[in-house]
């Protein structure tokens, strides 16, 4: 058992400032599961109290508001420059909290003119098909969940659901497809 000084944190210090790295990335992926467990939970209750359109008209605006405060945080804190296009957009989907719980991938077009987004797996999804609920129908919420997070990046980006639940082929969850209007 170690003694006291062994185990105190220095002032200023939480315990993850000795983490190792895998510790951290351990860390990572566990507050990114709790952040859409209480994404979850919070749906539900309001699902219970209120109905789910009503439930869905409060997670779409919640959700708007999230995308455009994780958008800017992760520009500012990994110095993504504003308007940077669609290089920027890759680049800071892979650093949203999803990329570290939901497998997905983006591809680009052949001309580089789109990129495009799939959620390869979706814990949202998976959690319900493992339930045996119906696909949860988060397309109202992703569209502006992604056009929101995507114009915060850069607001020349202009945002296409390729298909989302409830509207998804069998098996797959949300593809998206992201372009420049250059006009404006």
């Amino acid at each position: 058992m170690p003694n006291a000084t062994e185990s105190a944190v220095q002032p200023g210090k939480t315990a993850f400032h000795s983490m190792t790295r895998e510790q951290l990335l351990l860390a990572l992926e566990m507050f990114a599961k709790s952040w859409l467990a209480h994404d979850g939970c919070w749906f539900l209750a309001a699902e219970e109290s209120l109905g789910m359109d009503a439930a869905i008209a409060l997670d779409t605006k919640a959700w708007q508001r999230f995308a455009a405060t994780e958008a800017n945080r992760i520009m500012t804190t990994f110095g993504i420059p504003p308007a940077g296009g669609l290089g920027a957009l890759e680049r800071a989907l892979g650093l949203r909290q999803y990329s570290l719980i939901n497998s997905q991938r983006t591809e680009w077009s052949e001309d580089s003119t789109r990129l495009r987004l799939f959620m390869d797996v979706c814990r949202v999804q998976e959690t319900r098909r493992r339930k045996g609920l119906p696909d949860f129908p988060c397309k109202p919420v992703g569209t502006v969940e992604f056009e929101t997070f995507a114009r915060t990046v850069d607001p020349r980006i202009q945002t296409l659901c390729l298909h989302c639940p409830p509207e998804s082929p069998e098996g797959k969850y949300c593809g998206w497809e992201f372009s420049l209007n250059l006009e404006s």
